[in-house]
């Protein structure tokens, strides 16, 4: 048995009439008629009933057709599993991620990607979570790092860790008299900033649902664009935020931080890509974090 048979035999079924099967085939009807009955010899089964108008499968040719398409389609992954391998040395790989993300281990991440594929270009794109999920539908982006749980038929999305939630608090401020966490509690009396203010659902929603799930409410929300114009309010003593710990890797003059006293208070790390997406990229990244986690002995979510 060969491939064509089972495309010549597919051909069939689909145009239910050996003539328009055969046109479609840009052959004559009686090879075509030949490599059914072929194939019918070599497999010992009828499977097609060739008196009926249209043609109609048998019960074992039915089942034989429908393997015969997953083998096909597999044979067509493997064919472009192939061309992208020819051209991986070539090729492009562009990463989305928010922007809290680049004070943690991503930087690392991507650093040992290249080690591994020093020929592949790397392009970085800073997206929100919400802008990844069109990104990666329309192409823009082959992978994506977030932070926010969306759904999404078409994209695929690995926990790799949670990282705690702490508070940026201005110097000076009451808050920093003990050298302790903090309770949330402790939080309400004065502005929280929140970002990204666009779009929702975002880090933001994050952190006010934190505050609703113990019934608490802030004095005042102040909305702003990104992280570091969060800080730059926090240090202008115009209210507190809560970030990810990595952002404390970010200086900031008259920003301190303090770790609150809560189990809830960690925000998810997720790495997306499309759904079946074959690409030796995605799994040459993720191995990538599997190693960058396991030598610095970062708490993962990856089992590492």
């Amino acid at each position: 048995m060969e491939l064509r048979h089972l495309r010549y035999f597919i051909t069939v079924v689909s145009e239910r009439n050996f003539t328009r099967a055969a046109e479609r085939l840009h052959m004559a009807q009686p090879p075509l008629s030949r490599q059914i009955q072929q194939l019918e010899e070599e497999l010992g089964l009828q499977l097609i009933e060739r008196s009926s108008r249209p043609l109609r499968l048998t019960e074992a040719g039915r089942l034989i057709y429908e393997q015969a398409v997953q083998v096909l389609e597999r044979v067509d992954d493997i064919k472009a599993l192939a061309r992208r391998l020819r051209h991986a040395e070539h090729s492009r790989f562009t990463i989305g991620f928010v922007a809290s993300t680049l004070y943690g281990w991503l930087p690392e991440m991507i650093r040992h990607y290249r080690s591994i594929r020093p020929n592949v270009e790397v392009s970085l794109v800073e997206l929100t979570t919400v802008e990844q999920v069109a990104a990666l539908k329309e192409g823009r982006i082959d992978a994506g790092f977030g932070r926010i749980p969306l759904e999404d038929a078409a994209i695929t999305r690995t926990l790799l860790r949670y990282e705690s939630i702490i508070a940026a608090i201005p110097t000076g401020h009451a808050l920093l008299e003990r050298d302790a966490p903090l309770r949330l509690d402790e939080l309400t009396a004065t502005t929280l900033v929140v970002y990204p203010k666009t779009p929702r659902p975002s880090f933001a929603d994050q952190v006010l649902a934190l505050y609703r799930s113990q019934g608490l409410k802030p004095a005042a929300v102040l909305e702003v664009r990104d992280v570091q114009t969060a800080l730059g309010l926090v240090a202008a003593d115009v209210g507190i935020s809560l970030v990810t710990a990595s952002v404390q890797h970010l200086r900031r003059d008259k920003v301190e931080y303090r770790p609150l006293d809560d189990a809830q208070a960690v925000s998810p790390l997720f790495m997306s890509h499309r759904v079946n997406d074959m690409s030796p990229e995605i799994a040459i990244l993720l191995d990538a974090i599997r190693q960058v986690y396991r030598v610095n002995h970062v708490k993962n979510e990856l089992g590492v």
